[in-house]
């Protein structure tokens, strides 16, 4: 899946007022202070403005607003100090119709808020490179995995959520340090901020409440001590690798009580993944298995299998994820990692010309009770330009994880405009 938003009623907003906290502040006045003075082959920047239209046709129970809009300004700089040294850096502009955002313009570096931030460090990280040693501190994207579908193994990857079918993935603050050569590598990994993925907005319509029920957020409960994780990789006629983390889950546990509050159970996973490429097909799994000392934590194993074949213009990827329950502690939990699984999931692309290209993708459970299916085109106009145009069915039973979104069927309407 990927990545946006939904709305509801709300009381007013505060005034707009420019805050920023010391450690940020002086941080990205650091990145635009080195990138500013940076004219040459060593600077390089992008960026885009995005605003796009979500229309629902149906109003949920707990939120009847059927268009949400949203507008995304992002910038990116990278500046080389040395052939071993680089800056990495990114910022986000956020403002919607709908209250996901938060009002206040208060660059955000933790992405620890229930909204979205207003302005949001994304990025901001030093990497050295020397040979086989590559070394990057800082706030970071780090992916583990080779499956398309879904990522069991990747647990430095905490995700918004706000629209559940459609994410984005969050940065964390650690230090990863790659070491290798060209078939083998070994990458460790420490994180000692915790970051959560954001999950939906309590009264609006990708939470589903019980009936009658007068339910309340209790907040967040975020836990100390720091996270580790180590891969080793493999690459050659088949690529695989084996991967370990110690830590804690992003996705959220609930207290049972009319005001839950979201707690983070510890996590360790053993896991691993491999490619395998065919003449006719690629052949992809992953795999991990997760135990936990957190006595309302279930243990289980998830994995996936999938096929991956690109024909012409046409690119397919259909598998299937599943699920293997070995301790089962707990309901109450937000896991759309887990809720995808016991599905037949599937991709397809096809890509016209140079400006423009079709993408499906879907999701159906083995016995029936949950069905998502997305159908895009997207057109580009120019170098700047590019339209995006699409329609998401969800439908299902109110016991399924995907089921209980038969509401929120959607049409998308997309800008882009790219600098």
């Amino acid at each position: 899946m990927t990545a946006r938003e939904h709305r509801a009623g709300e009381s007013p907003a505060p005034p707009l007022r420019t805050r920023c906290r010391t450690g940020v502040g002086q941080a990205i006045r650091l990145s635009i202070l080195l990138t500013s003075c940076a004219f040459g082959q060593s600077f390089n920047q992008r960026g885009y403005l995005d605003i796009s239209t979500f229309s629902y046709p149906q109003a949920a129970p707990s939120d009847s607003g059927p268009v949400v809009s949203e507008a995304q300004l992002r910038y990116e700089a990278f500046y080389r100090f040395s052939p071993h040294l680089q800056l990495t850096s990114g910022f986000d502009f956020r403002a919607d119709t709908h209250r996901q955002v938060e009002r206040e313009l208060d660059f955000s570096w933790a992405d620890r808020q229930t909204k979205r931030a207003a302005a949001a460090v994304r990025r901001l990280s030093l990497t050295y490179s020397n040979g086989p040693v590559s070394i990057e501190a800082g706030k970071q994207y780090i992916r583990w995995g080779k499956a398309d579908i879904l990522n069991p193994t990747d647990r430095f990857a905490p995700q918004d959520f706000l629209n559940v079918v459609q994410t984005d993935f969050l940065a964390v603050t650690g230090v990863r340090m790659v070491i290798g050569n060209q078939g083998d590598t070994l990458e460790l990994v420490w994180v000692p901020v915790f970051t959560p993925s954001r999950t939906p907005l309590l009264q609006q319509r990708w939470v589903v409440l019980p009936a009658g029920l007068p339910i309340s957020d209790g907040g967040a409960r975020y836990p100390g001590g720091s996270q580790f994780g180590v891969r080793w990789n493999h690459t050659g006629a088949a690529e695989y690798s084996l991967s370990f983390y110690d830590g804690r889950s992003h996705l959220p546990l609930y207290e049972p009580t009319l005001n839950p509050v979201r707690y983070y159970p510890q996590m360790r996973m053993y896991g691993g993944d491999f490619a395998v490429p065919l003449s006719n097909v690629t052949i992809k799994g992953e795999a991990g298995y997760f135990t936990s000392t957190t006595r309302q934590s279930d243990e289980y194993l998830l994995y996936v299998l999938q096929l991956e074949r690109q024909q012409g213009e046409w690119s397919f990827t259909g598998g299937y994820a599943g699920e293997v329950v070995t301790n089962h502690r707990n309901i109450l939990n937000f896991a759309p990692d887990r809720g995808l699984s016991r599905a037949f999931l599937g991709r397809a692309g096809y890509t016209i010309d140079a400006n423009r290209s079709l993408a499906f993708e879907t999701a159906i459970r083995q016995n029936g009770a949950g069905v998502y299916a997305k159908f895009i085109y997207s057109q580009a106009f120019g170098q700047h330009w590019r339209a995006t145009a699409g329609v998401a069915v969800i439908d299902g039973e109110e016991s399924d994880f995907l089921g209980q979104y038969f509401r929120n069927s959607y049409l998308l309407f997309g800008l882009r405009y790219s600098f």
